[in-house]
C-alpha cells in the first residue's frame, strides 16, 4: 500500500471513528449524528435558513432532512416557518429548548477535542490543518467542476 492510500484510508476511519466517540457521548441525549450535527449547523448560520440550503450544507437529500426535522421538530429543538414571499418554502429555526441540548453538544466536543487532541504539539496540529484544508479545496473544487460538467 502506497503513502497516499495509508493517509486516505486512515484518514477516514479517523474520521468515522471520531463521529462514534461523539456519538457514543451524545446517546445519552437521545441524539444521533444527523440529529446532533443538524442542531449545530443551524446554531452555525446567521439568522434562518431554508430547508434547501441546510440540505446543501449538511450534504443530504431533501426527503432525508425532512425526516429528520420532523424529528426535531417533534423533540421540541426547530421550528419550520412559512415564507411570505413563498409559502412552499419554509425557513428553519432553533427554538429556546435548543440552547442547552447545543451546550450539552459543544461541551462533549470539547471533551473529546481535548481527549484526542490535548497532548499534541501544536505546529504538527498546524501542520495536519494545512494539509486538511488543501485537499478540501481540491475536494471542492473537483466537486463544483463535476456539478458543472452536466450543465
Amino acid at each position: 500500500m502506497d503513502l497516499r492510500e495509508s493517509f486516505a484510508r486512515e484518514l477516514g476511519w479517523v474520521s468515522r471513528r471520531w463521529r462514534t466517540r461523539i456519538n457514543e457521548r451524545l446517546a445519552g441525549c437521545g441524539l444521533t449524528f444527523a440529529r446532533w450535527s443538524t442542531l449545530l449547523q443551524l446554531s452555525r448560520c446567521e439568522g434562518l435558513i431554508t430547508q434547501t440550503e441546510l440540505a446543501a450544507l449538511l450534504g443530504v437529500e431533501g426527503p432525508t432532512l425532512v425526516r429528520l426535522l420532523d424529528a426535531l421538530e417533534k423533540k421540541g429543538l426547530i421550528e419550520r416557518r412559512l415564507t411570505m414571499d413563498d409559502r412552499r418554502v419554509k425557513l428553519i429555526a432553533l427554538t429556546p429548548a435548543a440552547q442547552p441540548v447545543l451546550e450539552r453538544i459543544n461541551q462533549i466536543a470539547r471533551e473529546v477535542r481535548e481527549d484526542i487532541l490535548g497532548d499534541l504539539d501544536t505546529s504538527d496540529l498546524e501542520a495536519c490543518l494545512t494539509v486538511l484544508r488543501h485537499i478540501g479545496a481540491r475536494l471542492e473544487g473537483s466537486l463544483g467542476k463535476s456539478r458543472n460538467a452536466g450543465h
